[in-house]
């Protein structure tokens, strides 16, 4: 058996400022920093849905390491990420940042660990 890790953030940030949080530009600054920090590797466009005020921001982008998510929610003051990545990689620092990003006041971050395990592949003849 070959055992892989990968890491899952989920994290909520509270006290953010509204006008941010319902702004296309500054959820894309905020993706292109975790991407550029983190050096993933997008496969394509950020893919974003607007709702209609006072409603937030969904945004995904699929990266060759898994993928980033964003929700946010201005009438809250908050936003809920996620990010996948299959291969072991750095946390990136969410509690530093994201006050300077979204004007977030409590950031609360998870990192899970994500184990897969796959069976090894059998050679043709071999017991």
């Amino acid at each position: 058996m070959l055992a892989h890790q990968g890491s899952e953030w989920i994290v909520e940030a509270y006290g953010c400022d509204p006008v941010r949080l319902a702004d296309p530009a500054s959820l894309h600054a905020l993706f292109d920093a975790i991407i550029a920090d983190l050096a993933l590797h997008p496969v394509a466009p950020a893919l974003w849905h607007q709702f209609p005020a006072p409603g937030g921001i969904t945004g995904m982008v699929m990266l060759a390491e898994s993928h980033l998510t964003v929700h946010t929610f201005p009438e809250h003051g908050s936003a809920c990420l996620n990010l996948f990545c299959c291969t072991p990689r750095a946390a990136w620092p969410w509690r530093e940042r994201l006050p300077a990003l979204l004007g977030a006041e409590q950031v609360d971050a998870r990192q899970l660990s994500r184990e897969y395990v796959g069976p090894l592949v059998a050679t043709p003849g071999a017991r």
